[in-house]
């Protein structure tokens, strides 16, 4: 049990690190294509719009957070990361890359996932509840029922949160695909043309 509180501590501290580095080796290796970044959006941009949607509700360490998105998911934020991780690794051309997201989602986010229910049991006495009836990470369909208590999307957290963060990543990291594929392109045809 010590082993895996100790891995959740360093996951939960390296998990944002760790995406900067996969980044950074994601765009050496992916192989773009316009087909391919056209298809990534239908995940990239539901999970820009989950995580934005699920950034409005929550009040961290303050309440446990049961309406908006959190009716389906208990983690909508960690939700919409997949999908976005799944969309670049779409984009990416490359299954080894979809692959190493996949494998760093369970590594990373897995134990986090686990020390933040830790955290919300012991400080939250509704949360075994609220788990019982919604699930951890894929969204039941319909909504559960609401806990007494309401909350409604607010624009404040959601800029407290700074979620507005996650689409310009995903903006710039769209960016730096495009060049690379004119880059890629650019040099293709500059191969074609030697005599």
């Amino acid at each position: 049990m010590a082993e895996r509180g100790t891995w959740q501590r360093i996951a939960r501290r390296i998990r944002v690190p760790m995406g900067f580095v996969f980044a950074a080796v994601f765009l050496w290796l992916a192989r773009p294509t316009p087909t391919s970044l056209l298809l990534s959006l239908l995940l990239v941009a539901p999970g820009l719009w989950l995580r934005g949607y699920a950034a409005g509700y929550v009040r961290k360490n303050a309440e446990l957070t049961t309406t908006g998105p959190y009716g389906h998911t208990r983690n909508p934020l960690y939700l919409g990361s997949m999908l976005i991780a799944s969309g670049f690794g779409a984009a990416s051309g490359s299954w080894w890359l979809v692959g190493s997201l996949a494998a760093l989602f369970l590594a990373i986010y897995l134990p986090t996932i686990q020390g933040e229910e830790a955290y919300l049991r012991a400080h939250f006495p509704g949360f075994d509840a609220y788990a019982a009836r919604v699930p951890r990470l894929l969204p039941r369909l319909r909504r559960a029922a609401r806990d007494s208590g309401g909350g409604a999307f607010s624009r404040a957290l959601y800029l407290h949160h700074r979620e507005y963060n996650a689409l310009m990543g995903a903006g710039a990291i769209y960016v730096a695909l495009a060049l690379k594929l004119l880059m890629e392109r650019h040099a293709f045809l500059n191969r074609l043309a030697r005599p």
